[in-house]
């Protein structure tokens, strides 16, 4: 399904690509991220939200949305240029506040080493958190809520995923990883039990088989880098793929030294 802005409410002051808050023809708001994300980091979002679904993980519901051209021609100020026209992609709103270290803890051991296993996956490097603080890309909702202040509808339970725009990183750190990853005192645990690694291996396979049909799905102006469709992204998709494919390899659970 494809959604439609129907009004630009605001703009996030946090995160590198600071994702306009729009309310589209459903009725619900969504973050939304266009131009400023690059047209890499919407395929990131698409790829690794259909990724996180596979393999159950409380990822924020997300969806392709449209920009008009007419809102765009309303904006006269040039506010939205980093949006931009056309297709984009929506994170439904999430009630909640940036998982907290004293919260860690309080988060199912199975939901952790989930998300502990996916962005190791993925090669997610934007997911840390330590004493010193951090950008963890996770909501905790220590109460589920159904509806806010302004009625709009909201994600129920503790946990939502978000923000996958970094994700395959060519200077992937695995050594940062074990060290900054937000559930980085469950690695050893995890990656040394056979049992799971083989329950993972099976999980990871099957919802990389259904990838091509997200990579199917994506915008053809996803494609280009300009708005005319004639210079191609050349994003690296074989790259991608080989990423993945590491799960089917014992070395993909070999930690640094």
């Amino acid at each position: 399904m494809t959604l439609y802005i129907t009004e630009v409410l605001g703009r996030a002051t946090q995160g590198r690509t600071q994702p306009y808050i729009c309310r589209c023809d459903d009725g619900d708001v969504y973050f939304v991220k266009g131009r400023s994300a690059t047209r890499k980091g919407l395929i990131h979002e698409w790829l690794c939200g259909h990724l996180a679904q596979a393999l159950a993980l409380p990822v924020a519901p997300f969806a392709l949305a449209q920009v008009p051209q007419e809102l765009m021609d309303a904006d006269l100020s040039g506010w939205l240029s980093e949006l931009g026209e056309g297709a984009v992609f929506a994170s439904r709103k999430v009630f909640g506040q940036e998982l907290a270290m004293a919260q860690v803890s309080d988060v199912d051991v199975n939901v952790r080493r989930d998300l502990l296993v996916f962005d190791w996956w993925v090669r997610n490097g934007d997911r840390c958190l330590t004493a010193r603080g951090g950008n963890v890309n996770l909501l905790w909702q220590p109460q589920a809520v159904m509806r806010s202040e302004d009625d709009e509808r909201m994600l129920t339970g503790q946990l939502a995923v978000i923000d996958h725009n970094l994700a395959f990183d060519a200077d992937f750190s695995p050594l940062d990883f074990c060290q900054t990853h937000v559930f980085a005192a469950d690695i050893t645990e995890t990656f040394s039990d056979f049992v799971l690694r083989e329950s993972y291996r099976h999980r990871l396979s099957e919802a990389l088989a259904g990838l091509e049909a997200a990579w199917n799905n994506l915008p053809a102006a996803w494609h280009f880098v300009d708005a005319e469709q004639t210079v191609l992204t050349a994003y690296a998709k074989a790259d991608v793929w080989t990423t993945l494919r590491r799960a089917e390899s014992p070395d993909f659970w070999n930690l640094p030294a």
